[in-house]
């Protein structure tokens, strides 16, 4: 085997497209359950105040960000993959950490803002001044996904 095969075998664009499916797939996976559960806790406040959907459907937009995290870096990384010969083993890692990075972040800040937005959306149906406190707690969980972005982009530009 010759120094440049080692360095680019068959396989190297497996790991990069693996980093491109664990981006969309669990940041979308983050986004949906952040979206789910928030919507079962906007049903639920409306029907004691239905004037308040409109407002209280912030945490199912911030869910939704989420899925753009992933969405980006996937489109990113989709985009630099090549054939075998000319990938290398190194940038499929590379690709596979930002990935890895971006999804299990968007993951759990999915989690965390679906939670957040159930019991905070309800919490404000019946004493209004929660809404502040909901709205910064779910920039908290919001800027979890945020900086699984910003090390996944800083890792995509290493290759």
């Amino acid at each position: 085997m010759s120094g440049e095969e080692s360095q680019n075998p068959i396989y190297s664009p497996f790991f990069g497209v693996m980093g491109v499916a664990s981006s969309i797939v669990f940041s979308a996976m983050g986004a949906a359950y952040g979206t789910a559960k928030s919507g079962v806790g906007i049903s639920a406040m409306s029907v004691m105040r239905p004037e308040l959907i409109m407002k209280c459907i912030i945490p199912v937009v911030m869910a939704g960000i989420i899925g753009i995290y992933g969405l980006v870096v996937s489109v990113l990384i989709a985009g630099k993959i090549e054939d075998s010969e000319t990938y290398t083993i190194y940038a499929g890692f590379v690709h596979l950490g930002a990935g890895l990075a971006v999804g299990l972040s968007g993951l759990a800040a999915g989690f965390a803002i679906g939670i957040v937005g159930d019991a905070g959306v309800r919490g404000t149906a019946q004493q209004p001044r929660l809404f502040v406190g909901m709205i910064l707690i779910l920039i908290f969980a919001e800027v979890l996904g945020l900086y699984g972005l910003i090390v996944a982009i800083f890792l995509y530009t290493k290759t």
